[in-house]
């Protein structure tokens, strides 16, 4: 079972709530990105099972890290998670890469089963 995960958010408080929701569910958070470029750098170094991008980061965005992190091919899933819950950004991040989507404010039931969820896909 996937148990890794990377963290990428410019909002100190929103990767604070994450980590404390994902460390009590029993996922081990590997590192925390500030933005888009920090993330895709921490997921070629750090290869977790699971990557948490933010939508709009400074640098470089979720949906740019994506499309950079699934260029990697490494053995890893992406979650993206936004207050932006409109149908053309949920379709590109798709296209980028993502596997699923995480709207905020963030309910911590929802967010668990969608881990899950994503821990369970092959690919």
């Amino acid at each position: 079972m996937s148990r890794r995960v990377l963290i990428a958010d410019d909002a100190a408080f929103f990767r604070k709530l994450l980590r404390e929701m994902l460390s009590e569910a029993g996922f081990e958070v590997v590192a925390e990105a500030v933005n888009g470029r920090e993330a895709v750098e921490f997921a070629r170094a750090l290869r977790p099972d699971i990557v948490i991008l933010d939508v709009v980061m400074p640098v470089k965005s979720g949906l740019e890290a994506a499309r950079e992190i699934s260029r990697l091919n490494l053995p890893l899933k992406i979650i993206m998670c936004s207050s932006i819950a409109h149908d053309t950004v949920v379709e590109e991040a798709a296209l980028s890469g993502a596997c699923a989507y995480i709207h905020k404010p963030l309910d911590k039931a929802a967010v668990l089963d969608t881990l899950v969820s994503v821990e369970n896909m092959d690919f």
